[in-house]
């Protein structure tokens, strides 16, 4: 069987990466389902620049975390998805239509565009968006990030960008 899909968002790597006491654990018992090959983890290449500072804080990681950044998404589970017009375009109208934040809108786009079923995230007003639809898109739904009883899951193989 193919492993289950699901997106997350910059708040989950960076509190993995910048291993923050509330979210740690629940991003850890996603991550040992990924490298157990029971879950693909979808994501923008966006995430890649945001990595660089938690959110609300104007502090950077320090640059010496770059090389295990770059290793960090460099693994087997995790699928990278451009930006793309179509993904723009349909981020604006998120932002509109359903007045999701720019960036998270990206995210949205990116998921409901790929057919990923469900969003990880820790951005507490993101959640508050779950079941979003929007053109042919959709529901997307969206939640802290958990493993195990998280509902219906897409059971597919997806392919990185070639």
């Amino acid at each position: 069987m193919a492993p289950s899909i699901r997106y997350w968002d910059s708040c989950c790597f960076l509190g993995w990466l910048a291993e923050e006491a509330d979210k740690v654990d629940a991003c850890k018992e996603v991550l040992d389902a990924a490298e157990a090959g029971r879950l693909t983890i979808v994501t923008s290449t966006l995430t890649l620049a945001e990595v660089v500072k938690l959110k609300g804080d104007h502090t950077p990681l320090p640059p010496e975390s770059e090389e295990r950044i770059d290793q960090f998404f460099k693994r087997d589970f995790i699928v990278l998805r451009q930006v793309d017009r179509r993904v723009g375009e349909l981020a604006r109208r998120l932002y509109w239509q359903r007045r999701i934040e720019p960036k998270d809108a990206i995210h949205v786009a990116t998921a409901l565009i790929h057919g990923v079923p469900d969003l990880d995230t820790t951005d507490r007003d993101l959640i508050k968006k779950s079941g979003v639809q929007i053109d042919d898109y959709g529901p997307l739904q969206i939640a802290w990030p958990k493993w195990g009883d998280i509902g219906p899951l897409f059971q597919g193989a997806i392919e990185p960008d070639g």
